[in-house]
């Protein structure tokens, strides 16, 4: 018989892991990017400091933010890290608390693999705790979103960042937006921009009812300073058109170029005229302005910005009432936008634009400040993070206490849940329970504290007051409703789901097939109709 050939499915270069090998290195993945953000957790977490190929510095306790930044190459780390960037886009604050709440869900059913427990039924224990650990959540969950809540989530919410020592006139200002930009219940954060220049304390930040336009005025001969403005925002160029199709002219006498020049000349300032005549004093251009306009409107005493971006223009026209118009002749009074004051101004040596004393704006500007790039970045991410929480709190109506407070809360209701449940799934509901007491467990531990005597003492506490959680500052148990350390539900809600669910789909992989472009370039080079499977035999 003629020897049989091996079959061949996979370009050389090819590495695949398969059923216990791919779970392991799954699972140690997650637990080791867990473990990068674990230390950065809590009013106590620590910072990091990541260093591009450029040389760039980025410092931060962002969850995310550090995540980003990485360089991850495993594919099951970055299911991690996808986890975390929905969180940041879902609610703005909780990434470190989903990471690492998944990452102790796949070391505890590391274990649970060990006793030959099998990766579906773990993950249908996962998902029946999940289900059951949101139910608790809307137990202890407290009804509120008055102002002092607010401002009491977002100062939780930025504890433990760069912002720690301003956090009072930071919480305001932020709570002073979300309500300005919220309409029926709903708030857009899109509408809050955030400016941030350095060169001054966090103190001196401030709220602007209105927008900042990062721009300078176009022309020297314009006012610096507008009050009682009458904006106008127009989205296409003010300049003489081109004309749709190729066209010559043939000019036989220099009296005919002096005309044509005029006409150009009188085309620009009839729209110049029909903006003065609907009485525009301010006018913001989503294009350019020619330097023949620009020379017009200086001597119509018009105060105008080219360029301006559209996002900008959209926010412009939310905060001040007007409509943005496409064709310039078209603009009619009714179409002009309100402000008190319109001022040009230099912050940390950069010209820009304050639409400030907006009647009811829709769209407002936070102005931060910090001493140094790296400073004012960190604050605008915590702030970014207290905007995010507040907005869901104002949107939900639903606040929960911080310090660990809930997850040993729920954790204590899924061990009892897991009594009244038959099966191997009983193992994944008391494991996920577990898992979630890893949060009071990182805060004792990043602030020096014994994580063993704080779990032991929290246990004991909610046995009389759910509110009950770790006061990292002094040490030991305390209400933390009367600490006003309060959270939005939705952040712990979508943490826990997150979590849950990307360890799930972790647990499902059994086998993991990775090509590999320069192995198979060049196999396929060396012989095209052929090629080998790197990490196992022919097949």
């Amino acid at each position: 018989m003629a020897q049989q050939q091996p079959l061949i499915i996979l370009p050389e270069g090819t590495t695949r892991n398969i059923g216990r090998d791919a779970q392991r290195n799954n699972i140690l993945a997650g637990k080791v990017l867990a473990e990068t953000v674990r230390t950065t957790l809590g009013p106590k977490g620590m910072d990091k400091m990541l260093v591009d190929g450029l040389g760039d510095i980025v410092v931060t306790n962002d969850g995310v933010t550090i995540l980003k930044e990485m360089d991850i190459e495993h594919p099951a780390a970055k299911m991690l890290v996808e986890v975390a960037k929905t969180q940041e886009d879902e609610v703005g604050d909780g990434t470190t608390t989903a990471v690492i709440i998944a990452g102790e869900l796949l070391k505890k059913s590391e274990d649970l693999l060990d006793k030959e427990i099998h990766p579906t039924i773990i993950a249908l224990g996962y998902r029946q705790a999940a289900l059951k650990a949101t139910e608790i959540l809307d137990d202890i969950s407290i009804d509120a979103a008055d102002k002092e809540t607010l401002l009491k989530v977002a100062m939780t919410a930025m504890t433990g960042k760069g912002t720690e020592k301003a956090k009072e006139p930071l919480a305001k200002i932020i709570v002073g937006a979300v309500s300005q930009v919220e309409e029926d219940g709903k708030v857009d954060s899109e509408q809050i921009k955030i400016e941030s220049k350095d060169g001054a304390s966090v103190e001196d930040s401030e709220l602007v009812s209105g927008v900042i336009i990062d721009k300078e005025k176009v022309h020297p001969g314009m006012p610096s300073e507008i009050n009682g403005a009458k904006i106008a925002l127009v989205n296409s160029a003010i300049e003489v058109k081109e004309t749709e199709v190729d066209a010559e002219i043939r000019i036989t006498d220099p009296a005919q170029m002096q005309a044509f020049i005029e006409q150009e000349e009188n085309m620009i300032k009839e729209m110049i005229d029909g903006l003065e005549a609907a009485g525009t004093n301010v006018l913001f251009c989503q294009k350019g302005i020619d330097d023949l306009a620009q020379h017009y409107l200086a001597k119509a005493g018009i105060l105008a910005a080219r360029r301006v971006k559209k996002s900008d223009m959209e926010k412009l026209a939310k905060a001040t009432g007007a409509k943005i118009v496409t064709n310039i002749e078209d603009l009619k009074e009714e179409d002009l936008g309100d402000a008190g004051l319109v001022k040009e101004d230099k912050v940390s040596g950069d010209d820009m634009i304050f639409v400030k004393e907006c009647k009811d704006p829709k769209a407002v500007t936070l102005l931060l400040r910090g001493s140094t790039s790296h400073v004012v970045d960190e604050i605008e991410r915590a702030v970014e993070d207290a905007i995010g929480v507040v907005a869901s709190t104002v949107e939900d109506g639903k606040v929960v206490v911080g310090g660990g407070a809930p997850e040993i809360a729920i954790a204590k209701g899924l061990k009892d849940y897991a009594e009244t449940i038959s099966g191997r799934e009983q193992l994944a509901v008391t494991a996920f329970a577990e898992a979630l007491e890893v949060v009071p467990r990182t805060l004792a531990e990043n602030a020096g504290l014994d994580s063993i005597d704080s779990l032991v003492d929290l246990r004991a506490a909610h046995e009389d007051s759910q509110y009950m959680g770790l006061n990292v500052f002094e040490g030991g148990v305390c209400d933390m409703k009367e600490a006003g350390v309060i959270e939005p539900q939705r952040v712990k809600k979508q943490a826990i789901q997150s979590a849950a669910e990307a360890a799930e789909m972790i647990l499902r992989i059994d086998d993991v097939i990775a090509s590999s472009s320069q192995g198979a370039a060049a196999a396929a080079a060396a012989a095209p109709d052929m090629g080998g499977m790197g990490g196992m035999p022919p097949m």
